[in-house]
């Protein structure tokens, strides 16, 4: 058991005094108002319950004035000795600490200064805090405090809760913008049997009933493509998704992911929708169409994005036609002599797709600033794309990207099951080369694939990261309530 500080076992010791009063944890409190529709009330209004946490207190002689929150707004109270009567006063300047929660019912009144306030005629005591606030919490500096112990960030710091409240209108604004426009929403397994819908490196867990190796999921995208063939038109999922690989401020192992499908569609005309999306949502989270990212301003609702050609612009940076060659070695070796990279430098980097990727993100990706569509990759790079009708090298695909950060990945899907057997088996020939984030046969996705698929386009992006666009954050740790962290020695 832990020891208590001093300040702790002096609250603890009110707690006693508390009961001898009335119930320190008392059962609910019937509120008529949120603090925020309290505000907006017209003064004069009587008989307004409001409830929340003190955040600020100035008590004196025979008047005072306390601040209570909750996650969307705060408002000031004024305690007159003359209203709640000398011992119920007493009561409030004694036992009553900044952290706790207290219920107060009165009237609104705006004072000289123009602040709405509720002048309290009674209020009840909802809950000590043990733990005091700290005194001089102006956004904290200690990162990982306010990671570990996100309560008390949001508690303290206006800017955080602005994000996360922002965060779950982003919720809301995704499920009402994807069902007007005939979106219907699933729920896919997050325990699979096979790795597949992304080239990453997967956690493992085994099923003790079924006595059967398992692995998270990394993407929905099989699943959602299954019920396309299905049926649905148009299906899209909410998804925690989880990959075993490097963390930094763009990327962690558990994040939020949605993809989107749409039967009849290509990708021309997931952009369009996409746009639509996004200049809509960014309206809505922000009240503009401009968002200022880490000292760069992004206009999102331009008309025309800028568009770049992935494999016309990579061809431009080697000086020479990458995708006839089908040898890692042999692509390493033009890129080593066009002097672009060292070996050492492609030493750790085994297939094609790896090499591509890599250089893709050193050239192209990292002088992107303005919102900007990549589209016509290499089909090497994604097994689950439509290859091009004029160059079956090249896959129909597209991204968007700002500052150099990926917002969304989409793409025809390829729905020829024989084609995507062998892109499949490409993939084993890949990790046969090393590559450990490739996927594997999926008997289950050919199986439906077989079934029959009409032409289908899908759409994926992670929350987080534009989450940490939208709010100008610096990592993704910062729009995510809970990051996991490392546990403290």
């Amino acid at each position: 058991m832990r020891e208590f500080t001093e300040q702790e076992n002096v609250r603890i010791e009110k707690v006693e005094r508390i009961r001898e009063i009335c119930n320190p944890y008392p059962e609910k409190y019937e509120k008529t108002h949120s603090l925020k529709e309290a505000k907006l009330l017209n003064d004069g209004e009587t008989g307004v319950r409001i409830a929340g946490r003190i955040a600020f207190a100035r008590k004196m002689g025979k008047l005072s004035f306390v601040r209570i929150r909750d996650i969307e707004g705060d408002m000031q109270l004024e305690f007159k000795v003359d209203e709640v009567g000398e011992s119920r006063y007493e009561f409030f300047k004694k036992l009553i600490d900044i952290g706790d929660f207290i219920g107060a019912e009165g009237e609104i009144f705006t004072t000289q200064t123009g602040e709405k306030t509720l002048r309290v005629h009674t209020f009840e005591f909802l809950g000590k805090a043990l733990r005091p606030l700290p005194e001089k919490f102006h956004g904290l500096t200690d990162t990982e405090i306010k990671y570990r112990e996100r309560y008390v960030d949001l508690i303290m710091n206006e800017e955080t809760r602005k994000v996360f409240l922002g965060r779950s209108k982003f919720y809301a604004y995704l499920h009402k913008f994807l069902g007007e426009n005939g979106f219907l929403e699933v729920e896919t397994p997050i325990l699979q049997t096979a790795v597949c819908g992304a080239s990453a490196k997967p956690f493992y867990t085994h099923h003790n009933t079924l006595d059967m190796e398992c692995n998270l999921r990394i993407a929905p995208e099989t699943y959602l493509k299954q019920c396309i063939a299905a049926g649905y038109d148009r299906v899209y999922e909410l998804a925690k998704c989880f990959r075993n690989e490097g963390m930094d401020t763009e990327h962690l192992q558990e994040f939020t992911q949605v993809e989107w499908y749409a039967a009849y569609w290509n990708f021309e005309d997931n952009i369009k929708f996409y746009q639509k999306f996004i200049r809509g949502l960014v309206q809505e989270l922000l009240g503009t169409t401009i968002v200022n990212y880490q000292g760069v301003e992004l206009d999102f609702g331009k008309e025309n994005w800028n568009r770049i050609n992935y494999v016309e612009e990579l061809t431009k940076v080697y000086g020479f036609d990458f995708l006839s060659i089908e040898e890692p070695e042999e692509l390493k070796k033009k890129i080593v002599e066009k002097g672009l990279f060292t070996y050492e430098e492609l030493e750790e980097y085994k297939s094609l797709s790896q090499i591509i990727d890599f250089s893709y993100k050193k050239y192209i990706r990292s002088k992107i600033v303005e919102p900007t569509i990549i589209y016509h990759y290499p089909a090497v790079l994604i097994p689950l794309a439509r290859r091009n009708d004029e160059d079956k090298r090249i896959i129909d695909v597209f991204q968007v990207l700002v500052c150099g950060t990926e917002l969304c990945k989409a793409y025809s899907e390829l729905v020829n099951p024989v084609v995507q057997r062998e892109s499949f088996e490409e993939q084993l020939k890949a990790k046969a080369q090393g590559d450990e984030e490739t996927m594997e046969v999926d008997e289950s996705f050919l199986a439906a694939m077989e079934q029959g698929m009409p032409p289908i386009s899908g759409l994926g992006f992670g929350v987080d990261r534009l989450m940490m666009i939208l709010f100008n954050q610096p990592s993704v740790r910062d729009v995510v309530l809970f990051p996991l962290m490392k546990p403290k020695d």
